[in-house]
């Protein structure tokens, strides 16, 4: 889902002090409250709703985290690249942010647990001739920079955690215009077909949580690939990470995390289809 790539997470990483064993875990519990990280713009996923608080999928997991933990919930919104990075220092606790658990990442990162899988895929302009996928080879597509999808379209996209599905490389785009947030991918093309893109790529719920907020936009084709997105910690605290995979599998085999993506994107993404 959002899954931008941290260049200088190395860097980044070896100016930080890694958590001591146990210091996140017991950090959360004796303040009892668990700070979780994720964006404030990204919806379904995570957004300010009608009453300004933070709403969405990822919310919703992070508030369960929470509660099963037996603590209260808060929440942050980091720049991107800072929950990427590593190094937290503390300053939150978790990210649930729909992050790819990349090999690159997992230099910085832990990744406890796989929470669902998101289809990536095409969108087009609804005055668009296009009507399937081969017909975008060569086009002007617009996708997140630093990302899965800006990777998939240059041909160079590595996906190396278990489970995740096979795929192809199915467009190869005539032009690739990279953009801050998906949203502004969806700003352009939603001025006109081939006005400033010929199409978009993101993730399949983000493109139709647009299209149900008024974009001008449909999908083309069947998702292009399939990626798995987990919470991530920081490094240093495997008690910490065990008690997340803990309730994390506790959530995919009592239902929560199936009701809770049916609720958000209307079906249920905990399982590879």
């Amino acid at each position: 889902m959002k899954t931008k790539l941290a260049v200088l997470a190395a860097a980044v990483a070896m100016l930080a002090s890694p958590a001591l064993a146990g210091e996140t875990l017991d950090r959360v519990m004796k303040t009892g409250k668990l700070t979780m990280a994720s964006e404030a713009d990204y919806p379904p996923q995570s957004f300010l709703n009608d009453n300004n608080e933070m709403d969405g999928f990822d919310v919703s997991v992070g508030k369960e985290i929470a509660k099963r933990l037996g603590v209260e919930f808060a929440s942050v919104t980091p720049a991107w690249e800072m929950m990427v990075s590593g190094g937290w220092s503390g300053r939150w606790d978790v990210a649930v942010g729909s992050m790819t658990p990349t090999k690159a990442r997992a230099e910085v990162l832990n990744f406890p647990a796989i929470y669902y899988y998101t289809p990536a895929a095409f969108a087009v302009h609804t005055d668009s001739k296009v009507q399937s996928l081969d017909e975008l080879n060569g086009k002007v597509i617009g996708s997140c920079g630093g990302c899965t999808y800006d990777a998939y379209l240059m041909q160079d996209l590595v996906i190396d955690a278990e489970g995740t599905p096979p795929f192809e490389y199915q467009v190869k785009a005539g032009e690739l215009k990279t953009y801050e947030s998906d949203t502004n991918a969806f700003d352009d093309l939603r001025l006109g077909d081939g006005v400033r893109l010929d199409a978009v790529f993101s993730a399949l719920p983000t493109i139709q949580e647009a299209i149900k907020n008024g974009y001008p936009m449909r999908v083309v084709g069947e998702p292009a690939f399939y990626e798995p997105l987990a919470v991530a910690t920081d490094k240093g605290d495997p008690e910490f990470d065990a008690k997340i995979a803990e309730i994390i599998a506790e959530m995919h085999k009592d239902g929560t995390l199936k009701a809770l993506s049916e609720k958000w994107y209307g079906v249920d993404l905990t399982t590879v289809k």
